[in-house]
């Protein structure tokens, strides 16, 4: 499968607004993130340093995003990701580290319109959004409305990633919580 599309480019239009981008190219890389090798082939393949706790990384067009104390979500354009991943394992021959493609499993959404898309998210989220404590560069991996999300702030809004078969449900969840008569009015 290669397509960087599950909705066809689905949006909803509300107090905020929700919308469906093509995937970018995404690796997972598993392994002991305070290796100095690790870091290394991170900073080769991306061009970003390795991240803190929930922090996201940005240089250029790829990201690095910390999803968990051996876990990091490389973000990187699409044709890059078959020669980033071979990078990656031929740079970590003999460090105890899986590389894996998996563009190709998750779906995408923007959700943009300030302090609306922050509340949006935080009806569907176990995640305090509140403006001053979640900010660009940080990340989270957590449920939304029952279901594994990752998202990061990013401009007028935050780039959700969740698994391809759940992104009907999660846009739908998404589109009600973004609805102008669901406005909480909280933040």
């Amino acid at each position: 499968m290669s397509d960087a599309l599950v909705l066809e480019n689905a949006v909803a239009e509300g107090a905020a607004r929700v919308r469906e981008v093509a995937a970018p190219g995404m690796i997972t890389v598993k392994g002991e993130l305070s290796s100095a090798k690790l870091a290394d082939a991170v900073r080769l393949a991306t061009g970003c340093a390795m991240p803190g706790q929930r922090a996201i990384l940005a240089q250029q067009t790829c990201r690095v995003g910390w999803m968990a104390p051996d876990e990091l979500l490389l973000i990187v354009p699409r044709p890059a990701v078959a020669q980033t991943v071979a990078d990656l394992q031929a740079a970590l021959t003999g460090e105890h580290a899986l590389v894996a493609d998996v563009s190709d499993m998750r779906a995408v959404f923007r959700v943009e319109g300030g302090i609306a898309a922050r509340e949006t998210l935080a009806k569907l989220c176990p995640v305090d959004l509140a403006p001053g404590v979640f900010g660009p560069g940080d990340l989270r991996r957590t449920r939304l409305a029952q279901v594994a999300a990752g998202f990061w702030m990013e401009d007028d809004g935050f780039t959700l990633v969740c698994f391809r078969s759940v992104a009907r449900y999660v846009f739908d969840a998404l589109s009600r919580a973004a609805a102008d008569d669901a406005r909480v009015g909280y933040f």
